[in-house]
């Protein structure tokens, strides 16, 4: 008999408490895994959204925990075995954190033996992660004035240091601190007001908009090199969202559009760093895409829109078009109810994703090869299926309609397979779209065309500092007080998030 089966009661009625108890949490974490499953492979429609996701799996783990909690209460070798475990897996904490060391020593150093006096043979250090609430605190500068006794006219004084706003009280940290809390964090302005008056501080959402403006005013250039030095590479993903703005004229709001450029060289180890660029434009027509496009030649990997068609036309454009757009409408079709053609699809689509896992991080040569091999044959072999299969269906239904937008788009959607470099979806620009589309839930809508296009100013700065490992706090507020010092515009490549190195730190007194 094993332990497990020694550890179960006796009693019939206990063991089907137990049952039912087990059954409880198998079917709890079915559902975990239900809701898991959508989030990874469900279509955008139902796929469950990030946050919801993380909730009810912040849920399980507290329930977990709290069982835990429990069962160190009722037995200490358990929780002295969790203890050893945390210890040896939790890593250390960062070193550039400030550390405050506390010594918890003995009362008496005198030997409870002998009398004589104990000496330090050692010490356990043990580090804990503290966080001190967010704190306001006032910088004051003093510049004292000198004067020269035997020429009464002369006085010397120190000139005031240049400021974002002149005549205001934020340092360009607070003013870092507010856009990183908009469009990272997705608080809107009158938020932030709330947040700040429960510490005493009242600023009123007028005035925060006021810093936000000036700061997205400062941070354009950036911004646009950003944006040039992206449509200096052969290849860029594209992708566009909604941005409603308010329009005072009607009593409504309008919808706008956010498009976003992004580069991501990471799988296939290109050496260009990656980065996004947001452009605001007022309308989807095509001529947006052809003006900021204006002056890019090389590939550009999109969904199914078909503003992108126009630049394609003018031959220094060529388009990659995206499989998951493809799958997705399968994938709607197999989950309604029996669909043999779609679930057939489906199945071959996903051969090509399985060659591609298999060839994420090797170079643009092996993936080309690799490719040839093995995704060739599929897609060989699939356009004349999926042709086929449309002569045997009605032409007016969802089958044929999702056959068709594959078929239209061949030439585009085998485009990676003779290039190493494009990837098979365009699933980078859209997870770049994904912060826009939080923002807009939390802040429902921009108050104008200008704020839409400081919304794409500075979320591009931001996200592109997500992509390459840079804090937005820290750059913000470093690359805005060099701009208000004069930073020389020739030298403007040197504020890029990629290129970023922050100023050596001044102390203040």
């Amino acid at each position: 008999m094993t332990d497990a089966a020694a550890a179960l009661p006796d009693d019939p009625q206990a063991l089907q408490a137990m049952l039912l108890a087990a059954r409880a949490e198998n079917e709890r974490l079915r559902q975990i895994i239900k809701e898991l499953q959508r989030y990874r492979f469900g279509r955008r429609a139902e796929s469950l959204p990030e946050d919801q996701l993380l909730l009810g799996l912040e849920e399980a783990e507290q329930v977990e925990a709290e069982g835990f909690a429990s069962a160190e209460a009722a037995d200490p070798s358990k929780r002295d075995a969790r203890a050893r475990k945390r210890r040896a897996n939790r890593g250390s904490l960062p070193t550039h954190l400030s550390r405050v060391e506390q010594v918890i020593d003995i009362a008496d150093k005198i030997c409870p033996c002998c009398q004589g006096q104990l000496h330090v043979m050692g010490e356990d250090v043990s580090e804990r992660l503290d966080i001190v609430p967010a704190q306001f605190r006032v910088i004051v500068t003093r510049r004292p004035k000198y004067a020269c006794r035997a020429c009464e006219e002369v006085v010397v004084q120190a000139p005031a240091p240049a400021r974002l706003v002149e005549g205001g009280i934020p340092t360009e940290a607070t003013v870092a601190h507010v856009l990183v809390s908009k469009y990272a964090d997705h608080l809107p302005l009158y938020r932030q007001a709330q947040i700040y008056a429960r510490q005493g501080v009242n600023l009123d959402r007028s005035t925060l908009a006021d810093w936000v403006g000036k700061a997205a005013f400062l941070l354009r250039p950036v911004h646009e090199r950003l944006f040039e030095r992206l449509k200096a590479s052969d290849k860029l993903f594209a992708d566009e969202t909604t941005a409603p703005v308010l329009d005072p004229g009607r009593g409504r709001t309008k919808t706008g559009q956010l498009f976003a450029y992004a580069r991501d060289d990471r799988p296939w180890g290109g050496m260009d760093l990656p980065g996004v660029a947001y452009l605001y434009a007022p309308d989807r027509k095509a001529e947006q895409p052809i003006r900021h496009l204006q002056g890019f030649v090389g590939t550009l990997q999109v969904d199914g829109y078909a503003g992108y068609k126009a630049l394609a036309e003018r031959n220094a454009v060529s388009l990659a078009f995206c499989w998951s757009h493809v799958r997705r409408r399968f994938y709607e079709l197999a989950q309604s109810g029996p669909a043999p053609i779609a679930t057939e699809a489906l199945a071959r689509i996903a051969q090509l994703y399985h060659v591609e896992s298999d060839i994420r991080g090797r170079s643009a040569d092996e993936r080309r090869a690799v490719r040839q091999e093995k995704s060739r044959p599929v897609i060989n072999a699939l356009e004349p299926w999926l042709g086929q299969q449309l002569t045997l269906i009605s032409q007016k239904t969802k089958l044929a309609e999702a056959i068709r937008y594959a078929l239209s788009r061949w030439q585009g959607l085998t485009r990676f397979l003779d290039n190493g470099t494009i990837e098979i979806d365009s699933n980078v620009v859209e997870r770049a779209i994904r912060p826009i589309a939080l923002n807009r839930k939390n802040a429902l809508f921009a108050g104008s065309d200008g704020g839409a296009e400081h919304w794409a100013t500075i979320a591009s700065l931001i996200e592109t500092c997500k992509l390459n490992g840079v804090e937005p706090h820290t750059y913000l507020a470093d690359v805005i007080a060099r701009i208000v010092a004069g930073h020389p515009q020739s030298q403007i490549d040197d504020l890029l998030p990629w290129a970023y190195r922050p100023m050596p730190l001044k102390a203040v007194a």
